[in-house]
């Protein structure tokens, strides 16, 4: 019934810090990506080409990403909201280069200051661009508020499908769907999930969901019953989006390796690493809210015979 092996891409570095006051330095963040690839995690998306007057908090992406791309077999990944940073991923030499769209028009026009089709436009001018450079960077677009939004209210799958659709035409390699708000349910998450699928199918990439109303692990669940091996996580939970209010608390990355581990699906993640690398972030944000459970409650007795009774 479940895949054998699934993906955990960190992304706390880039959706958890954009969200928190914590101006994290350089060489805290080099010691944090060098800790999770330690601990297994072979991809992370270390940070974005956003104006550094806009996120203090990652104006070192650069650095980041020529030292990321230093550690063997990391896939790097950066988060980029217009061609103009879409040019400097392609320089940094990212493996890949998220471009986010917002279903709602609302949220879009707050974080991006463009209609969801004004994005599609640039998605067009960012694959032109990285196919002029002859750039291997892939482009990934990822749908957010696919499942309602803070500001619109109801956000219509119909859109969300047409969206993603007319994102693969403007020349996207992979597509995400992003619970943006915390607004999923399992059922919901299922039934746009088995549709989107069905309209991308390989260039289905990744499941991103917020933990703000409890649900975040039932729609990695849900998710995962549809075919989707790839999700984002934050390490302790951390994350957001500074333009949706509420929009607290991704997925935490260590809660979603033990659970996944726990039901025998193998994520290549060491969780007493993860555990131990919470704690030192933990260090780093002191002051700042922190989210998840493992951490509290430990791994149970039982964890390391069901995961090998499972393989």
């Amino acid at each position: 019934m479940w895949p054998p092996h699934a993906v955990i891409r960190e992304v706390g570095l880039r959706d958890g810090l954009q969200s928190i006051k914590t101006v994290v330095p350089t060489e805290q963040k080099k010691a944090w990506i060098r800790a999770a690839h330690a601990a297994g995690q072979r991809e992370i998306e270390v940070g974005s080409f956003v104006p550094a007057k806009l996120l203090p908090q990652l104006a070192d992406t650069a650095e980041l990403v020529a030292f990321a791309r230093t550690l063997p077999g990391l896939f790097v990944s950066v988060l980029v909201p217009n061609l103009r940073g879409a040019e400097a991923a392609i320089d940094s030499g990212a493996n890949l280069m998220i471009v986010p769209l917002s279903a709602s028009n609302a949220h879009s026009l707050a974080n991006l200051r463009k209609t969801p089709d004004d994005v599609v436009a640039e998605v067009a001018r960012i694959r032109a661009a990285r196919d002029a450079a002859g750039a291997r960077t892939l482009i990934e677009c990822g749908v957010g508020t696919a499942f309602g939004c803070t500001l619109q209210g109801h956000v219509a799958p119909d859109e969300v499908l047409r969206l993603m659709q007319a994102l693969l035409d403007a020349g996207a390699d992979r597509v995400s769907l992003a619970d943006t708000v915390g607004y999923a349910d399992p059922r919901m998450v299922r039934e746009l999930f088995e549709r989107a699928i069905a309209l991308a199918g390989d260039r289905f990439w990744c499941g991103h969901f917020h933990d703000t109303r409890g649900l975040g692990l039932a729609n990695v669940l849900a998710a995962l019953q549809t075919g989707v091996t790839r999700f984002d996580a934050c390490l302790a939970g951390i994350g957001g989006c500074p333009h949706a209010p509420g929009a607290s608390g991704n997925v935490t990355t260590e809660d979603l390796a033990y659970m996944l581990g726990s039901m025998g699906v193998e994520t290549g993640l060491d969780i007493d690493a993860l555990l131990a690398l919470r704690q030192q972030v933990q260090g780093w944000l002191a002051g700042e809210t922190l989210h998840g459970t493992l951490w509290r409650a430990g791994l149970p007795r039982t964890f390391a015979g069901a995961r090998h009774a499972a393989a």
